[in-house]
C-alpha cells in the first residue's frame, strides 16, 4: 500500500486512532470553508456567508448527531450553537 493511500485511509478514520479527533474534511465542511475563503477573498458578500453558515450547519449538525466520540460530538454542538446565533444575527440586523 502506497504512503498516500494509507495516508487517505487514516485520514478517513481519523487521527488518532483509538480517539479520533482530527479527520478529513467531508463534504459539507468543504462547503463551508470555500464560503468562508471566497467572503474573505471578495471582502464580506452575504451570499458567500451564507453560504458558510450553511456548510458549517451541516457539518456542525452531522457531527452533533454522529461525532464518534464525546469531543467530535461537543465541537458540532458548539459549531451549530455558533451557525444559529450568526444566522440570527445576520435576520436581525
Amino acid at each position: 500500500m502506497s504512503a498516500l493511500s494509507e495516508g487517505w485511509r487514516r485520514g478517513q478514520h481519523g487521527w488518532p486512532e483509538r480517539f479520533p479527533v482530527v479527520q478529513l474534511p467531508n463534504a459539507p465542511l468543504i462547503v463551508a470553508l470555500a464560503g468562508w475563503l471566497v467572503d474573505k477573498v471578495s471582502g464580506g458578500t452575504p451570499y458567500a456567508r451564507g453560504v458558510f453558515l450553511a456548510g458549517l450547519a451541516a457539518w456542525a449538525w452531522e457531527e452533533l448527531t454522529d461525532g464518534v466520540n464525546w469531543l467530535r460530538r461537543t465541537v458540532g454542538a458548539a459549531g451549530l450553537a455558533y451557525a444559529v446565533v450568526s444566522i440570527g444575527s445576520a435576520l436581525k440586523g
